[in-house]
């Protein structure tokens, strides 16, 4: 078992109440700049798109961004985004053949932890050309991030959620993203002090986070996750958690909602039922399953 696991299993209930938070495009206002310029075009570049660019980059912000995928882990991502541009117009009308996936597919359903750490692991027992590209472009990704990504502030209204939920709520950060660049982000803006746990791609998957942190240790409606996406919201579900969304394109609205009224809500037991189900549709409207270009 790894050390990273063990943290969240020996995390104990300090507070009555349990939330966690997921970071990018939740916490910080980063899924833009990152999606369009960190992983669409190392994704271009790696996956050799350039002569289909333009559908490239659509189909790519399509996934992560304007979807009911957004939020997905960057290898699943990679995977949806192949199979979506076998159907664009542009890659069909130019005949370009797509790079395999079906390797990667395959560790990726065998893996649990779905980091860069353990792709690396893989390829070195099993340099398999495709995992090979999914590492130089995971890398890639890595290294554009560090590089382009800083002076981005949370969302207004963050920090002051977070101050009144830290009276009340063991809290924890809950993402798909590496814990090294949590870390660097979450302490960039004094912040990462709120949180007990900063719980990245390296300790699982969402739906472990909260396993792991939150079930059995708190009364079930007393654990909340706050996210943008909807793989959030099966995270929750899967832990009988309830679930506030920060709805993409209304974020600074969400938060202001958050700290008015909906953690009130939460603290004083009259979250669930009808108020989280006006949320949840809300939520659900915001994010279209097909495509433009599909018919």
């Amino acid at each position: 078992m790894s050390g990273y696991v063990e943290k969240l299993i020996n995390m104990n209930a300090e507070k009555p109440f349990f939330i966690g938070f997921d970071s990018d495009g939740c916490v910080f206002d980063s899924m833009d700049i990152k999606h369009k310029e960190c992983f669409c075009p190392a994704f271009i570049g790696n996956y050799g798109l350039q002569s289909v660019s333009r559908a490239g980059r659509e189909v790519w912000e399509f996934v992560n961004l304007y979807s009911k995928t957004r939020g997905y882990n960057r290898f699943l991502a990679v995977i949806r985004a192949i199979d979506l541009l076998k159907e664009h117009p542009d890659v069909i009308e130019r005949g370009l053949v797509l790079p395999d996936t079906s390797v990667l597919k395959k560790w990726t359903e065998k893996e649990s932890k779905l980091g860069e750490k353990f792709l690396k692991e893989e390829v070195s027992v099993n340099p398999d050309p495709e995992l090979v590209r999914a590492l130089n472009w995971s890398e890639d990704v890595s290294a554009a991030v560090k590089k382009i990504i800083k002076n981005l502030p949370p969302f207004p209204q963050v920090k002051d959620v977070l101050e009144r939920a830290y009276e009340n709520a063991d809290l924890l950060v809950v993402s798909q993203t590496p814990v090294g660049d949590l870390e660097r982000e979450w302490a960039e803006h004094g912040i990462s002090g709120y949180v007990k746990i900063i719980a990245g791609q390296e300790m699982g998957t969402k739906t472990e986070h909260l396993k792991l942190a939150a079930s059995g240790k708190y009364d079930q409606d007393k654990i909340l996750m706050i996210g943008d996406a909807p793989g959030d919201y099966k995270a929750a579900s899967a832990n009988n958690a309830l679930f506030y969304p920060v709805i993409p394109g209304r974020e600074e609205e969400s938060w202001e909602r958050l700290k008015n009224e909906a953690l009130d809500r939460f603290f004083s037991g009259t979250y669930k039922g009808s108020y989280q189900d006006s949320l949840l549709e809300e939520f659900d409207k915001a994010l279209p399953e097909k495509a433009p270009w599909q018919k």
